[in-house]
């Protein structure tokens, strides 16, 4: 088992390779006792074919070797000769051949034949030359074993893995030249030992081994062999021994390693966009196939997403640290350490990396304290690579060899560069996405509601969670306040992930709100909004057109085609709840005895398609009813479909009596326990309330102007009733300018109606659908001056429409002793 480097490699590659060369142990007599595996590729006989014949047969023409070994016992030990050889089918194997001796005594091996394939243009002078040098300069270790696994003989080769001449070597076990040794090979026995017994037992050769271990020359540093072993067997079937012929194939195994870890590195590292993350994926790869120990720091700030300077701050952040052999001390675990700021000496690598912006090797003698401000002295081999990306240093890594490793070398160096420069992108990649997800983060908690005010028609509860991959998207959901103690309710879906679906909810958000305060019925809000969403579509299509894009490119899509909504008015006066979707899952509903119900409402397609009318459905709503309000990404699932999610929903809003924040919680823990993984979810819990009779006063006027007087009256009489005398002078003014509008102005009966609600209500209702207009009155005017008035002594007023007429509403808040 020799030292063997790449030239040596290049050097024996060609015509004839003596790195697959077969070999073969004779007894005195030149009968067969070993046979290899490449013995018996290069002739095709098998081992059990041969062992025990006369080596004659093997060549063309029936020349026996018996004069020439008898010739050959007072020559030098080594021969070599151009041979014709006879393959087991009858064609010439043309070869250099070599015989070296192995002992002078008549029983056992006592020679060994080592033969290479030529072709018929080389030169057969310089394949005999080489092959000449076989047993005294080639790379490959030839070695026999007794049938104790004791050394009996080794060539030159071998024998340069020896601190002492061979023959002082000669009867050691074979467990004892290489201890400490490791074979690599899957399946195999775990000792060499084991190895050569199991060859010594079954004859059953073993080939392409491969062993790692430390030759006695040299402790410094693993080298790896591919070993073949061959049983030796006399003519009488006793067995001599075990024939080792191993390669060292040392740069080979460290190539192969290298280009394994950098494709795991290129699959390992970067699976996740999160900077931590990133960083002990880092350290996974590395430890121990690359180092025993790596440290990294990145800059303070890249964690959140910040942009680094063009110098790096002083302190660092240390990240993670991870050891293979024993943990450095104030990281038990050995996993990624608790984050801490790490001050760097002026005159250590890491800082001299920092300051030129390059890898820093360095070496450290024994006893020397280690390179890191936490002293580690059994680190003897120190590299430090910045971490850049894009021209900014975000860190640096530090990768550590202990003594009993190798150390850093220039292949290391090239393969630590690579490594720092996927880590780096890779954090980099992360740091952006942080930092983009933050910002996308805000801007939905902005756009999403943070609190929602108390309402008397409805007490609320809620959850958004975004999506785990995406982390923002456009699920939404809106409480809108309403005139008449009414409330609007809404969620909605938009199409797709990330900063473009946040602000796209956003916008049909604030387009919802402004369109449910117009006292828009739900099938005319989505009316509206279908509209809006399938004019910008038009202006889109136009735009490509001006800029010569293709009408499919998608640069200028919208998220806003293709959402899903559902919104829904209740009005707790009446008890009633009228709703409409576009393309959106129903909602479901539990009434106080306990029955759940997903409503079959009429389904309208999503925005933005166009094509179909959306349609209001109304339901009777008790005191007490439960309504959630949902979108998709809370009841389907990788693991299971929108059925069983609403199933799952189904059982958790059967203890419907619990308090709605804790059911939201047993809804979210149930549905998704681990949270949203590709779509994020919204809910809306509701549970409805119902005025009391005596918080709502309604009367039944005429056409007649005498019905103004008496409205005053009424409501004078019902505000001191209710407590609320302060209210009295405003309020008859109010209810008088309005009863007189709609008398003037409408036909049909008038409906006066007031309800002490959060605030005191005013409604005057008429068969008219002429929309009242608030103007300045000139100084000559006779009239046009009433509306202007209830407009400054109200502290809201508007007007709503349905079949029968329109409403024109005012409201103003109550006394604060009878706030409520």
């Amino acid at each position: 088992m020799n030292v063997w480097n790449a030239k040596d490699s290049v050097y024996f590659r060609g015509p004839l390779d003596v790195t697959r060369a077969a070999t073969a142990v004779l007894d005195a007599e030149g009968w067969v006792v070993g046979w290899s595996p490449a013995a018996e590729e290069m002739l095709g006989y098998r081992s059990d074919e041969i062992v025990g014949h006369p080596v004659d047969v093997l060549f063309a023409g029936g020349r026996s070797w018996q004069p020439g070994l008898a010739e050959w016992r007072d020559a030098p030990n080594v021969r070599s000769n151009a041979v014709d050889l006879k393959h087991r089918d009858g064609h010439i194997v043309r070869s250099a051949t070599m015989m070296s001796r192995l002992s002078d005594g008549s029983d056992g091996p006592a020679w060994i034949v080592v033969a290479a394939e030529l072709d018929e243009v080389h030169d057969w002078e310089a394949g005999q030359a080489m092959l000449r040098g076989l047993a005294t300069q080639s790379p490959i270790s030839l070695t026999i074993y007794d049938t104790g696994l004791r050394l009996t003989w080794a060539n030159t080769a071998s024998g340069r893995e020896f601190t002492e001449p061979v023959e002082n070597v000669i009867g050691t076990l074979s467990q004892d030249l290489y201890p400490g040794g490791e074979v690599l090979t899957e399946g195999a026995p775990s000792t060499l030992e084991q190895v050569m017994r199991n060859v010594l037992t079954t004859g059953e050769p073993v080939v392409d081994l491969r062993y790692r271990g430390r030759p006695p020359a040299d402790r410094e540093q693993d080298h790896v062999w591919s070993c073949s072993y061959y049983r030796l067997q006399d003519a009488r079937g006793q067995t001599l021994g075990v024939c080792e012929d191993a390669f060292d194939v040392t740069d080979r195994y460290l190539a192969q390693r290298r280009l394994a870890l950098l494709v795991r590195a290129g699959s390992h590292i970067g699976r996740t966009l999160d900077v931590a993350r990133t960083v002990t994926e880092c350290t996974e790869v590395t430890v121990p196939d690359f180092a025993d120990a790596v440290v990294v720091d990145v800059v303070e700030g890249v964690t959140e997403g910040e942009e680094p300077g063009q110098v790096c701050p002083d302190p660092l952040l240390r990240m993670a640290r991870r050891s293979a052999d024993g943990v450095p001390e104030g990281d038990p675990s050995g996993t990624p350490s608790a984050e801490r700021r790490i001050a760097y000496a002026a005159d250590s690598p890491q800082a001299r990396s920092l300051s030129s912006g390059r890898q820093v090797l360095e070496e450290t003698g024994s006893g020397e304290a280690g390179p890191l401000p936490d002293a580690e002295p059994w680190a003897h081999s120190v590299l430090v690579v910045p971490l850049r990306a894009r021209g900014t240093t975000l860190g640096l890594v530090t990768f550590l060899r202990g003594r009993t490793s190798a150390r850093f070398d220039s292949d290391d160096l090239s393969l630590a560069e690579e490594l720092a420069i996927r880590t780096a992108v890779c954090i980099d990649n992360a740091r952006r996405y942080t930092r983009e997800r933050t910002a996308a983060l805000a801007l939905q908690r902005d756009l999403l509601p943070r609190h929602i005010p108390p309402q008397t028609a409805v007490e609320v509860a809620h959850r958004y969670l975004p999506a785990h991959l995406a982390g923002v998207g456009g699920d939404w959901f809106d409480v809108v306040p309403l005139s008449g103690a009414r409330v609007g309710l809404v969620v909605g879906d938009v199409v797709g992930h990330g900063l473009r679906a946040a602000a796209t909810m956003g916008r049909l958000r604030t387009t919802v709100r402004a369109l449910a305060r117009l006292d828009y019925t739900p099938d005319e809000l989505l009316t509206r909004l279908d509209d809006l969403a399938e004019q910008t579509s038009e202006e889109q299509t136009a735009a490509r057109r001006v800029s010569g894009q293709a009408a499919d490119s998608g640069t200028y899509d919208d998220p806003a085609l293709g959402v899903t909504c559902l919104y829904a008015v209740y009005d707790p006066v009446a008890g009633r709840c009228a709703l409409a979707r576009a393309g959106h899952l129903p909602p479901a509903v539990v009434t106080p005895d306990g029955m759940l119900t997903f409503p079959e409402l009429p389904s309208g397609p999503p925005l933005g398609l166009g094509g179909l009318p959306f349609e209001s459905a109304e339901l009777e709503l008790p005191r007490g009813s439960l309504v959630a309000l949902f979108t998709d990404g809370l009841v389907r699932g990788q693991d299971h479909d929108v059925e069983l999610g609403l199933e799952r929903l189904g059982r958790v809003l059967s203890e419907h009596e619990k308090p709605l924040e804790e059911l939201c919680d047993q809804i979210i823990a149930e549905l998704l326990p681990e949270g949203p993984a590709a779509d994020d979810a919204a809910l809306l819990l509701v549970r409805t309330r119902v005025l009391d009779s005596h918080e709502v006063a309604v009367w039944e006027l005429s056409l007649d102007p005498e019905a103004v007087g008496r409205a005053r009256n009424l409501a004078s009489r019902q505000l001191r009733s209710w407590g609320l005398g302060e209210l009295s002078f405003t309020t008859e003014l109010v209810v008088s300018e309005l009863v007189t509008n709609a008398i003037h102005y409408a036909s049909g009966p008038i409906q006066l109606r007031l309800i002490r609600d959060r605030s005191l209500l005013c409604e005057v209702s008429d068969t008219g659908h002429t929309t009242p207009h608030l103007r300045r009155a000139a100084s000559d005017d006779e009239g046009g001056r009433g509306l202007f008035i209830v407009a400054h002594m109200v502290q809201r007023w508007g007007t709503r429409y349905s079949a029968a007429g329109k409403t024109i509403w005012t409201e103003q808040p109550l006394p604060p002793t009878d706030a409520l």
